[in-house]
C-alpha cells in the first residue's frame, strides 16, 4: 500500500518520468534517507527555478543544495557534526537557517529548532537538559548566549566578520569531496515552552510515514497550482518546517523574512505576487487591517498554530474569496485535521473533518469514548506521529466534539476548562459568543475563582477603534446568547489583548 501511495505521489507532482525517477534513485543512492536527499531530488527537477528569497539573498534550487552540501561538510570539517552529534538551530527565517536545516541533517546529526524569542531562563533550561554540541544562532541573540552556561561551540548565522554561515561559505578551500550516505538524525520540535518548560517531540523522517499528510495537503490546498508560497510562520515551530519541506518538494519559490510585520508582509505579498501563504491567525488578521489589498493575489490562506475565531473567517471570506484553510495539529501528531473554505462556509468556528490515516477518539475524564455533541479530550493515533511508530494514542490535551456530520470543533485546552455550579464550562464558547459584538475587536476569556459558584469567567474585551461600548450594555447583549452558566462574572476592557510570540493568546499576562 505505503508503495502505490508513493506511486500515486510522485505521478501527481510530476516525477514517474524516466528523469525523474533517476533523480530520486540517484540522491537517495548517494545521500542516504535524510532531509537532504529531499533538497537533491528538487534540484534534479528544478535546478534553476527559483528556490528561496529572503531579506539578503535570492538562490536558485541548484544553489540551495550545492551551498547546504559545501555546509556540511564544513561544520564536519570545524565542528566535528554527525551521526550521534545534536545540532540546536536558534534563528529567525531565513537562507542561512534554511542552509544549516539541510546541511546539519546531511552529517547524520539530531536537530533541535530552538525558539529564536525564548528567554535566557528558558535557554539555560535547554543547555542543561540537552547538551547542544554545536549552536546556530542569530547575532541579535549572541549577549543572551554568552552571558549563559553555554560553553560549546557555537557559530552566527551571519555577521561582517566573526565566524558565521555566511562567511564559512564564502571561505575558500572546499575541496567537494564525496560523501558518504547517512540516515537522518531526528528533528526535535520544543513544544509549549512559551513562559514556562518546554518539552521535546522528536520526529525521525519517514518517507513513506508523510505520504498521507503530504498527499491530503496537495489535494486539499490545491498546491500544484501555485508557484509562490510566503512561510510567515516560524519555521522552527513545528508547523514551519513542515511547509518548508513540502514546498521544497514541490519546487515552489519560497518567500522568507525574519520576525513578522504587518506593513513588511503585505509589501512582500503584492511584490512577489505570493499565491499561498502559511500564518496563525493574529497574522491574516493584522494584515487585512493594514492593507486587505496588497493581499489580492492569494489563492490560499493555511491558518494554524492558534484557534481561528469565526469572525476572522467571515473577514478573510469577504476580503479575499474563498482562499482560506484552517489546519490542525500538534508537535508531537503533526496534521490531523484540515478545513477546506468551504468547510468554513458550514461552520466558521469548525477546524473541519479528520484526514485520511488519523485515528481520533474524544474522551471523557474517565478514558470513555462520548457521542456526538459531547465535548472531551481529542486522542489522536497515526503513522507519522512521534510515539512509538504511530502504535501509541497521543493525548492532546486540547478539548472539542465532533457533530453528527464529521466536522470537529476545538473548546480550548483541558486546563481552561471550569467547574462553575457543577457545570463544565469553556471560555473559548463565551469567547466565540462575544467576537460576534460589532464592536468588539478581539476578546480572551479565563476563569476566576468565585465564592458562590467554585469558579466563573472573566472576560477581557478589546473594542473597536472609536466604538462606545459599557459593561452594563455588553452584559445586556449577552443575556439573549449566553446560557446561564457562560455569563462572566465580570467584563474588563483593555486597549490589546496580549499574545505570545507564535500567535497564542498570553492569558498569564492577563490579571
Amino acid at each position: 500500500m505505503g508503495i502505490l501511495k508513493l506511486f500515486g505521489v510522485l505521478r501527481r507532482i510530476g516525477m514517474l518520468s524516466p528523469a525523474g525517477l533517476y533523480g530520486i534513485v540517484s540522491a537517495i543512492r548517494h545521500y542516504g534517507v535524510n532531509v537532504m536527499a529531499l533538497l537533491k531530488i528538487a534540484e534534479s527537477q528544478f535546478g534553476g527555478m527559483t528556490a528561496l528569497t529572503d531579506d539578503r539573498e535570492t538562490l536558485t534550487y541548484r544553489q540551495l543544495s550545492s551551498q547546504s552540501e559545501r555546509l556540511a561538510e564544513l561544520l564536519m570539517q570545524h565542528y566535528n557534526v554527525g551521526s550521534g552529534r545534536k545540532v540546536g538551530l536558534m534563528c529567525g527565517n531565513h537562507a542561512s537557517l534554511v542552509k544549516a536545516l539541510f546541511a546539519a541533517s546531511m552529517t547524520g546529526s539530531d536537530i533541535c529548532l530552538l525558539s529564536a524569542e525564548m528567554s535566557a531562563a528558558q535557554f539555560g533550561q535547554l543547555t542543561d537538559a540537552y547538551d547542544f554540541d554545536l549552536l546556530v544562532y542569530d547575532a541579535e541573540l549572541a549577549s543572551m548566549i554568552e552571558q549563559s552556561s553555554y560553553s560549546k561551540d557555537k557559530v552566527l548565522s551571519y555577521h561582517d566578520r566573526l565566524p558565521a554561515i555566511n562567511n564559512m561559505l564564502r571561505a575558500s578551500g572546499y575541496a567537494g569531496r564525496k560523501r558518504r550516505r547517512t540516515s537522518s538524525g531526528k528533528i526535535m520540535l520544543l513544544t509549549g515552552g512559551t513562559t514556562g518548560k518546554a518539552k521535546q517531540a522528536a520526529h525521525k523522517p519517514s518517507l513513506f510515514h508523510y505520504l498521507q499528510p503530504f498527499s491530503t495537503l496537495l489535494a486539499k490546498l490545491n498546491l500544484l497550482r501555485h508557484k509562490t508560497a510566503y512561510i510567515a510562520t516560524p519555521i522552527y515551530h513545528g508547523y514551519g518546517v513542515a511547509i518548508l519541506f513540502l514546498f521544497v518538494a514541490l519546487g515552489k519559490k519560497v518567500v522568507l523574512t525574519s520576525g513578522f510585520d504587518a506593513g513588511k508582509a503585505c509589501a512582500l505579498i503584492r511584490r512577489h505576487q505570493v499565491k499561498v501563504v502559511t500564518v496563525v491567525p493574529l497574522m491574516i488578521h493584522k494584515m487585512l487591517r493594514h492593507n486587505a489589498g496588497d493581499l489580492k493575489s492569494l489563492a490560499c490562506v493555511a491558518s494554524g498554530g492558534a484557534e481561528l475565531n469565526p469572525k476572522l473567517a467571515a473577514e478573510v471570506l469577504g476580503k479575499l474569496g474563498d482562499v482560506l484553510y484552517n489546519l490542525y495539529g500538534t508537535s508531537e501528531a503533526g496534521l490531523n485535521i484540515i478545513a477546506t473554505p468551504q468547510d468554513l462556509t458550514h461552520a466558521a468556528n469548525t477546524i473541519g473533518k479528520k484526514i485520511k490515516g488519523v485515528r481520533l477518539n474524544v474522551l471523557d475524564a474517565r478514558g470513555k469514548r462520548v457521542g456526538a455533541g459531547e465535548i472531551g479530550q481529542f486522542c489522536i493515533k497515526n503513522k507519522w506521529s512521534t510515539q512509538s511508530g504511530g502504535s501509541a494514542w497521543i493525548e492532546t490535551g486540547d478539548l472539542g466534539y465532533r457533530d453528527r456530520r464529521g466536522y470537529y470543533f476545538l473548546c480550548g485546552r483541558a486546563d481552561d476548562r471550569i467547574v462553575s455550579a457543577g457545570e463544565n464550562v469553556y471560555p473559548i464558547e463565551l469567547e466565540q459568543i462575544l467576537i460576534r459584538h460589532p464592536s468588539v475587536e478581539d476578546v480572551a476569556v479565563k476563569g476566576v475563582r468565585d465564592e458562590l459558584f467554585g469558579q466563573r469567567l472573566k472576560a477581557y474585551v478589546q473594542t473597536a477603534e472609536h466604538a462606545d461600548l459599557t459593561e452594563e450594555a455588553l452584559m445586556e447583549w449577552l443575556r439573549t446568547r449566553a446560557a446561564r452558566y457562560q455569563m462572566p462574572k465580570e467584563i474588563v476592557f483593555v486597549r490589546h489583548i496580549p499574545y505570545t510570540h507564535l500567535g497564542k493568546q498570553d492569558k498569564k499576562k492577563l490579571n
